[in-house]
């Protein structure tokens, strides 16, 4: 059998594994049984990265996990998605397949790592790129590493406790797996990070005679390690996973999300405009540590979730009131609320935080997508609103990572082009480091011994070119940072995966209990009159951790449940 036919058989088994944790009998096939050619072997660490995860609706038949927290409603009820809101998610139904595809590709890589190594590939040694060939595999091995630690994360991020193993298992050892305390995979996620980031490259088109062509620029970096390193020491430092609030943890969080800041400013990274973080070529943007590059062009994004009235458009995701509120007063740096923010109950849209605009559709845009004669119209009975069917729910439609150049309608010649998933940039590192140094020494104005507060973080984030938003004074009691601050990382993340996640981690989850919509009326003298409705949705404490898979736990009576399940 060669290992095309068991890599493309991969994808295949995964809803057909006999066993729990996608084991499969190919596992046990050695390398003298598999044609170890180079791009069979090659291939299987290319199948891995198809695997990395993106929230472009994929997963959910067009919903965001933005839908399933306070950043968005979906605008068709009966759509995946709400299961997670709806009191539909259960053992049952577990409303994910990171389980499924995390383990997949971890045994992938443990198998890649135990059996095909030391080759030497004679067939080649007469090219012209051998040694570029050889330093792709021979790096090759550095990022099964990195990517079976990606989805480690992946799945303790989601499930907490699970098993952990980095060795190849038989079918009897997988179906007798205990779990893993999640402190302990998160130590180990951080020590192999750490280990390669000194080991990965800093860029693969700069090797010389090992360089690789440039579309193999995709892979993982030493950089990368470094921010999946930071990622999971600010997670292990969480509420969710540290009860005892430990500040040697949020200590090791803010130093590892500070290494971030510190080597990748010094290496060509820095933040960007905001409304360069995303478009087709987002993935050379000099804020991007790593994304997740979609192997050709597409319009599913778009189709999605352009608006209903427009050619092609089908709603999706459509932003909450609860999103629109987060963001401030662009004068006063203050919320809408606030006495003297200079909010205009009449115009409430005006003078808002500039990635306002940037993100979210609103009554009265133009040119949204850039081939729409016609303005936004989100008022009952307009272009675009209610009664018509799927239209927005909440008075809103989604723009940050749409592009607003692709044309649905029936005659156009550009109806796809590139998209590439966010998975680390460099604004999030300092936003992460805020939250760390925040927390380790209980004050937004303590720098400890890293050399800068966490209002100073945040400060740098709100001070990009086409941002500058007031800064966050000094001074702050640890309440009110802590409010900015969060407010401040939902503004800056929006629709990037985090907000779903946040919120658990942190334990907040009455913020995901109801949601709110806006309702526009528009009246005989051209006026518009904005109506809040407030809609409750299922929240219960187990949430904060997915189910394990009832599926699995069949399998394997030693998985336990997670609390309240």
């Amino acid at each position: 059998m060669k290992i095309k036919k068991i890599v493309s058989g991969i994808a295949c088994m995964v809803t057909l594994a006999a066993c729990n944790l996608d084991y499969h009998e190919y596992a046990n096939y050695g390398k003298d049984y598999i044609d170890e050619s180079y791009e069979n072997v090659i291939g299987m660490i290319t199948n891995v990265y198809s695997i990395l995860d993106y929230d472009f609706g994929q997963t959910y038949k067009g919903g965001m996990l933005a839908s399933a927290c306070d950043e968005a409603e979906y605008a068709y009820t009966n759509n995946d998605i709400c299961d997670f809101v709806n009191g539909s998610w259960s053992p049952a139904n577990p409303m994910s397949n990171i389980w499924s595809s995390s383990y997949k590709a971890i045994q992938i890589c443990n198998q890649y790592l135990a059996e095909f190594q030391g080759l030497t590939f004679d067939e080649l040694k007469l090219n012209d790129d051998y040694r570029a060939q050889m330093f792709r595999y021979t790096n090759s091995f550095k990022e099964a590493r990195f990517l079976r630690a990606y989805f480690y994360f992946n799945l303790v991020r989601a499930y907490g406790d699970v098993p952990y193993f980095t060795e190849m298992v038989t079918t009897d050892q997988v179906n007798s797996l205990t779990r893993t305390p999640a402190q302990e995979i998160f130590n180990a996620i951080i020590a192999e990070c750490d280990k390669l980031s000194t080991e990965l490259p800093a860029d693969y088109t700069k090797l010389g005679l090992d360089g690789i062509a440039p579309a193999e620029n995709g892979r993982v970096t030493c950089y990368a390690a470094l921010a999946l390193k930071a990622r999971a020491a600010l997670y292990a430092a969480s509420l969710l996973f540290n009860p005892g609030n430990n500040k040697d943890l949020w200590r090791r969080a803010a130093e590892a999300n500070k290494e971030v800041i510190e080597t990748c400013t010094a290496n060509g990274f820095k933040l960007s405009k905001y409304s360069e973080l995303w478009g087709p070529n987002n993935w050379s943007n000099n804020e991007m540590i790593f994304v997740r590059r979609y192997n050709g062009n597409i319009s599913t994004l778009e189709e999605y979730n352009f608006p209903m009235g427009v050619p092609g458009g089908n709603s999706g995701n459509c932003p909450t009131q609860n999103m629109v509120d987060a963001y401030e007063m662009k004068a006063t740096g203050k919320m809408w609320n606030e006495t003297g923010s200079g909010y205009d109950a009449s115009n409430p849209y005006a003078g808002r935080d500039p990635r306002f605009d940037m993100t979210i559709v609103k009554n009265g845009d133009t040119k949204w997508p850039s081939k729409n004669a016609n303005p936004i119209e989100t008022f009952y009975g307009g272009l675009n609103a209610e009664p018509l069917s799927g239209a927005t729910p909440t008075g809103y439609y989604l723009k940050k990572y749409l592009d607003s150049a692709i044309d649905l309608s029936a005659n156009s010649t550009t109806k796809t082009s590139r998209h590439s998933w966010i998975t680390y940039r460099l604004g999030e590192f300092y936003l992460n480091y805020a939250e760390a140094i925040f927390q380790y020494t209980g004050s937004a104005d303590n720098a400890g011994e890293f050399g800068m507060t966490a209002c100073e973080a945040v400060n740098i984030i709100r001070n990009r070119t086409d941002v500058k938003m007031p800064e966050f004074p000094t001074g702050l009691s640890a309440d009110a940072f802590w409010n900015k601050y969060q407010n401040e990382r939902m503004v800056e993340l929006a629709f990037e995966g985090h907000r779903f996640y946040d919120l658990r981690r942190w334990k907040d989850g009455d913020k995901l209990k109801s949601i709110i919509e806006m309702k526009l009326t528009k009246n005989e003298d051209g006026t518009i009159t904005y109506k809040r409705n407030v809609v409750n949705r299922v929240w219960d404490d187990k949430m904060y951790l997915f189910p394990i898979p009832q599926s699995e736990r069949m399998k394997n009576p030693n998985l336990s449940q997670n609390a309240g399940w």
